[in-house]
């Protein structure tokens, strides 16, 4: 048997399927119908919390076929808006973030066995407009909520409900906290050992979590150097606390970090990859510690990792007692509710900064609309966005909170 809610023409419905039929209760009156379970007439007019039509069909975008070129890799599709079951929301998105990690999921990288069509995006949030019977001991219609979870470039999403995080308001700068910001925060907390009065490196500083690398060093008491492509960014950077942006694409870096901090970086959060790993490498001070969250700068490659210089690494590592640790999310989960939790404290108080990057200064304009996530996948990639990209999919509702 299941269960799901919906407020359809203004009236509270109550939909039960058992037995392979589904019975619809109308609760705002002594009214009730049977009809098959094949019977999808009722999704033709769904009403929202607000009176806001909900369309039978909608957009999302799917992997139809493994690919590292998002574009190649990923198809525009019409399908039905889908039901709730009993533990899961429909969520109408209105903000869905880009990942870096997008094109490795695409590509078939984390799970060999996924094979297309398969949906994609790791996380949106928008408001609650059908839920489960399970669900609705935790959320009602209305409520907004943002998620993690597979399945996010779509205008609709169902979510398993333990899945959610209840925000006060449908605004972007909660999106960024949900992986950019979770990854920060979790891997420096359980693998970065720090103390006050060290020095950290961040690589790709301006970035969705190198931003937060920055700020969460800060508030460890700690001296952040960070790596930028431009003065504008570098900008950013000061403002966030970074006492020393390094513009990569005007200095060098190596002979910046040998010449500046002789002694070397006591931590390093590194997501670049490649030459720049190499760099990281070299500069760790006695007892260092490198966490890599990533390697883009090889995810567009067909291999999907950068070449580099591995040949002496024991050597180095033993002779400065340092150490490399590596740092995936989804392996990371039970730490998972208890970070973001302190991260959205840290933004209510205003002792955090959650930059976002809706395109409006790039070519086209902001990213609004599913269609231009492939804008906004490209804006990344040529490293112009400061902060978290992320992607408007919906317009505000009628009683929008945003």
């Amino acid at each position: 048997m299941s269960s799901s809610f919906f407020l359809r023409n203004g009236r509270s419905v109550f939909s039960i399927i058992s037995g392979g039929r589904r019975v619809t209760i109308l609760l705002s009156g002594v009214n009730f119908t049977s009809r098959h379970i094949i019977d999808l007439s009722y999704s033709t007019h769904f009403m929202d919390f607000k009176g806001s039509s909900i369309p039978s069909s909608m957009k999302k975008l799917v992997v139809t076929k493994l690919s590292q070129n998002f574009r190649d890799a990923v198809a525009l599709q019409t399908v039905p808006v889908p039901t709730p079951g009993d533990e899961e929301l429909l969520v109408r998105n209105r903000f869905v973030g880009i990942n870096a990690s997008d094109i490795n999921y695409t590509a078939g990288r984390y799970d060999p066995m996924l094979k297309p069509p398969f949906d994609t995006g790791f996380e949106g949030i928008g408001e609650v407009v059908g839920l489960g019977l399970s669900a609705s001991a935790r959320c009602t219609i209305g409520d907004t909520v943002a998620y993690f979870s597979d399945g996010a470039f779509a205008e609709y999403t169902l979510i398993p409900v333990n899945k959610s995080v209840p925000v006060p308001a449908v605004k972007p700068e909660f999106l960024t906290l949900l992986v950019s910001g979770a990854t920060a925060y979790i891997a420096i907390k359980r693998l970065g050992d720090l103390a006050a009065g060290q020095t950290v490196l961040v690589t790709a500083a301006a970035g969705g979590t190198g931003q937060f690398a920055v700020q969460l060093a800060k508030h460890a008491g700690c001296h952040v150097v960070g790596t930028c492509s431009s003065s504008e960014k570098a900008g950013f950077l000061k403002t966030i606390g970074c006492n020393r942006p390094v513009i990569y694409t005007s200095e060098d870096l190596g002979a910046t970090l040998r010449k500046e901090y002789p002694r070397g970086m006591d931590m390093v959060y590194e997501s670049v990859g490649g030459a720049t790993f190499d760099l990281a490498v070299n500069c760790l001070a006695n007892k260092g510690r490198l966490i890599v969250i990533g390697f883009i700068s090889g995810y567009q490659m067909a291999t999907g990792i950068p070449a580099i210089r591995a040949g002496t690494l024991p050597v180095k590592l033993l002779q400065k007692s340092a150490s490399i640790r590596g740092f995936f999310l989804p392996h990371f989960l039970e730490d998972y509710k208890a970070a973001i939790r302190s991260l959205t404290h840290l933004l209510s108080e205003g002792k955090l900064v959650c930059e976002v990057d809706c395109g409006d200064m790039a070519p086209e304009g902001r990213f609004m609309g599913l269609e231009s996530v492939f804008r906004a996948v490209d804006y990344m990639y040529a490293g112009k966005n400061i902060g978290k990209v992320v992607v408007e999919v919906n317009s505000p509702s009628l009683d929008s909170k945003l």
